[in-house]
């Protein structure tokens, strides 16, 4: 059955704009990085697939080992296809990572995300998971496959391969995803054209063009990107 929440229901639109808005006006000030000791060994090959989805939704990066868990936060939300219009967060080895609230005291807080290197935290195996939209919960497995070398002048990020297009934001998580998928299937539902108008005309599920995700990933971890990917994070 679908849920007769997402939609053409002008309250949605509302809704939508305040977890939006509430969202990030909780995420924490940007920060300088600390100084990087760990030496540059190359660049990791990540496996990342959004999970609770069939057929799979998946991608295959290439990060350098020198970027921070927030270089990784915005890699994975240009290369998924997210809008970064939620809060999230990282699990690596039992440890939450993410932006920390100073004024939020339920609970332990996560570490900041702006002060951990992947070479700190990855290695060949292992595994850690990605968090996005508490609300909807989509949940990343991330495996590190490999670590490779790589040129002095090579990206920062590229995404190698990948397949499907990204869920469209709100709505409502896998099981919301999968009765949408199957709704925009079967152009005699009843509700075929008001699904159909919310995703747009140009949403295709099978869709991925990993070209437009590398024209959007060049100059990443640099200052000036950061800048451009958190200009409207709050402070």
């Amino acid at each position: 059955m679908i849920n007769a929440s997402f939609g053409g229901n002008p309250g949605l639109v509302a809704v939508r704009s305040f977890r939006v808005i509430s969202g990030m006006a909780k995420k924490a000030k940007v920060i300088p990085l600390r100084r990087n000791t760990s030496p540059n060994i190359g660049a990791f090959i990540l496996k990342v697939v959004l999970r609770g989805v069939k057929p799979p939704i998946w991608r295959r990066l290439r990060v350098a080992t020198d970027l921070t868990l927030r270089d990784l936060h915005h890699v994975l939300q240009i290369a998924i296809g997210w809008t970064d219009s939620h809060l999230h967060e990282f699990e690596v080895g039992g440890k939450r990572y993410g932006m920390p609230d100073p004024q939020e005291d339920i609970g332990p807080s996560t570490l900041d995300e702006q002060n951990y290197r992947l070479t700190e935290l990855f290695r060949k195996g292992i595994r850690a998971d990605y968090l996005y939209d508490f609300g909807d919960d989509w949940r990343h497995q991330i495996v590190v496959e490999d670590v490779v070398s790589s040129e002095s002048n090579a990206p920062k990020a590229q995404c190698l391969a990948g397949a499907r297009a990204c869920p469209p934001e709100d709505c409502h998580g896998p099981h919301g995803y999968g009765d949408l998928l199957e709704v925009l299937a079967n152009p005699s539902n009843k509700r075929y054209a008001e699904l159909r108008e919310w995703v747009g005309p140009y949403f295709a599920p099978e869709d991925f063009d990993p070209a437009f995700v590398n024209r959007e990933l060049r100059g990443a971890g640099s200052a000036s990107w950061r800048r451009k990917r958190e200009q409207f994070y709050g402070s």
